[in-house]
């Protein structure tokens, strides 16, 4: 009992607002769509009205596109202002500061960097706990209350192994939880990791796919016998129908799978219905558009987010770089909200074939799992068009027969990819700690 009001507290220090705005958020969930578009519209006004007077570069993008701030309404009236890219961003990044910005109170991010160079932006504090706020709340889908113990594997991105050893202790005493590193998972790292876990006992546990899956492939592999939680949240990195089922098979509970960018203000979770991920409607508003950025009711397409409340630096209309498919179903749970029956991956995901085809990388991954048995880890490399090449790292169960199987499936995708197979040791995680399982190097 004494977990709850220590987290509440331990918020409230350094954000007053917080237990308040989450009882809200917490009861907006079930509010019709109808009635959450209404109140993004109403931000949205307020925004681009803000946009307008302080932010030079919007300033002068409505006055080059003869708009004025009451043209943009409703969210359809988006369409009206053209796709904000990083390039953008960074070549205009002075005309992108509001002229009210040192009133401001605002933290200095930056994105991961794991397609190219980092975006640095900014994030107003009032923004960041409602990111926080938003968190909670998805988590609840699968039943978290705030105070729950919760155990991360994950990396920067994460928030993980980004604090000092004091910091880190007194941000985990008081939220409840364990941060374990997705950065080092020797042998040793995961027996010890398998004692925090066996002596924390906690309700829930978070990371990224590719690290809960390893870790429980090793769970599997040496019979290791670990508490169970009660439910498995993953987010950062696409979770595959193959990784779902062990990570379920070794901690026997459900999985929710979530999507958030903090640049972008975008975040979706899963609840206990599975029909896909509820889009977060109290921070920004998420679009999916077509390749002439044109919104999609249904369908594949790239997501677009525009933030509501970091005032600090409005990014509207900005492409995240990720892939979605929106649905029009209405979920059985009873939340208004629309669906995301997946995150697809990122848009730089994509190769292409010397025919000039589009083939996105998943493609291969899929491959992986069905028909390469023994394979403990791997990563797929567009090194020039007509070449891939595909790093393993294997254990003694892996036949190298199985690679002719690999090399028949892609035939039929391109006839003139060349298909290159490296073993090692190791395969390299990114700044973040994430394994990035598609590299194109055509674009760099």
């Amino acid at each position: 009992m004494f977990n709850k009001p220590l987290f509440i507290l331990a918020h409230q220090a350094q954000y007053p607002k917080f237990y308040s705005t989450y009882k809200n958020v917490v009861k907006n969930q079930w509010n019709s769509y109808e009635t959450q578009k209404k109140q993004q519209e109403k931000h949205l006004r307020y925004m681009i009205g803000f946009a307008y007077r302080n932010v030079p570069y919007y300033h002068k993008l409505f006055n080059d596109l003869k708009l004025s701030p009451n043209d943009i309404n409703k969210i359809e009236d988006l369409e009206k202002l053209p796709i904000l890219t990083k390039e953008i961003i960074r070549s205009n990044w002075e005309a992108f500061k509001p002229a009210n910005l040192s009133s401001m109170k605002y933290n200095k991010q930056a994105t991961g960097g794991s397609t190219g160079t980092p975006l640095k932006y900014r994030l107003l504090k009032e923004d960041r706990f409602l990111n926080a706020i938003l968190l909670y709340r998805g988590w609840g889908y699968a039943g978290f209350e705030l105070g729950d113990k919760m155990t991360f594997i994950a990396g920067a991105s994460l928030d993980v192994g980004t604090k000092s050893i004091f910091n880190k202790k007194i941000h985990e005493v008081t939220r409840n939880i364990r941060k374990l590193s997705s950065f080092d998972m020797s042998e040793v790292d995961m027996k010890q990791y398998t004692e925090v876990l066996n002596s924390f006992n906690p309700k829930y546990i978070r990371g990224y796919p590719s690290s809960l899956y390893f870790y429980c492939k090793w769970i599997q592999e040496n019979d290791i016998s670990i508490k169970l939680p009660d439910a498995v949240s993953t987010t950062s990195e696409k979770l595959l129908p193959y990784m779902r089922e062990t990570i379920r098979d070794v901690f026997n509970c459900e999985i929710f799978d979530a999507y958030g960018l903090n640049d972008g203000g975008v975040s979706a979770f899963e609840c206990k219905e599975h029909n896909g991920l509820h889009i977060d409607t109290d921070r920004s508003i998420m679009e999916i558009v077509d390749s002439n950025g044109f919104q999609l009711d249904e369908g594949q397409g790239d997501i677009i987010a525009t933030s509501l409340h970091n005032f600090a630096m409005p990014l509207i209309r900005y492409h995240t770089g990720d892939m979605g498919h929106i649905i029009e179903d209405k979920c059985g749970c009873g939340r208004g909200s629309k669906l995301l029956k997946e995150v697809l991956g990122r848009s730089v995901d994509i190769l292409i074939t010397p025919e000039g085809k589009s083939v996105h990388g998943w493609f291969f991954l899929y491959i992986m799992w069905q028909y390469c048995h023994g394979v403990k880890e791997y990563q797929v490399i567009q090194k020039q068009v007509d070449l891939i090449v595909i790093k393993l790292v294997i254990d003694d169960q892996f036949d190298e027969k199985q690679l002719n199987n690999i090399k028949e499936i892609v035939r039929e995708k391109s006839d003139s990819w060349v298909l290159k197979f490296e073993f090692v040791d190791k395969i390299e995680r990114t700044k973040a700690g994430k394994l990035k399982f598609i590299i194109s190097e055509l674009n760099k």
